[in-house]
């Protein structure tokens, strides 16, 4: 009898102490998967990735300088991505992802224009001076053949 106590005793203990490493381990669960799913993935991503995120966190969603150059293939493919993320609903409901997709945007479009050899001033501008700056470096970017938007 007294054996059967300190089992059913030694079972409680042992699951009360166990209890709070069992949540935290479902607590980060996703945080786990997703960091086993990146390290398949190369080092880049997971920079980019981080870089981000310590940019949104600080209220400066800008994104970290790549390791290489980009193609202008890339580049017109990041512009479009961009474009149709600033042009949708979900961006435009939300003030600080919209100003993050249009910096990352402009960034896109100063590093396709400084490739194919076009002034552009969108670092220096801000408000609607800058949106006539992107217009304007749209409009290059279109005459230099670059089509930046799908019918």
């Amino acid at each position: 009898m007294a054996i059967s106590h300190i089992a059913v005793l030694a079972t409680a203990l042992l699951a009360l102490l166990c209890l709070p490493c069992a949540v935290a381990v479902v607590v980060c669960a996703d945080e786990l998967v997703a960091r086993r799913f990146w390290s398949r993935h190369g080092r880049q991503e997971i920079r980019a990735l981080s870089c981000l995120d310590r940019g949104l966190t600080a209220g400066e969603a800008e994104l970290c300088p790549p390791d290489r150059e980009l193609t202008i293939d890339e580049l017109v493919a990041d512009l479009r991505r961009l474009d149709r993320q600033r042009r949708s609903s979900p961006t435009t409901e939300s003030v600080l992802w919209l100003a993050a997709v249009l910096r990352a945007y402009d960034q896109r479009l100063a590093l396709a224009s400084r490739s194919l050899g076009l002034t552009e001033h969108l670092t220096q501008l801000d408000g609607m001076d800058r949106e006539i700056e992107r217009i304007r470096v749209e409009g290059l970017l279109h005459a230099a053949g670059i089509q930046l938007r799908t019918a």
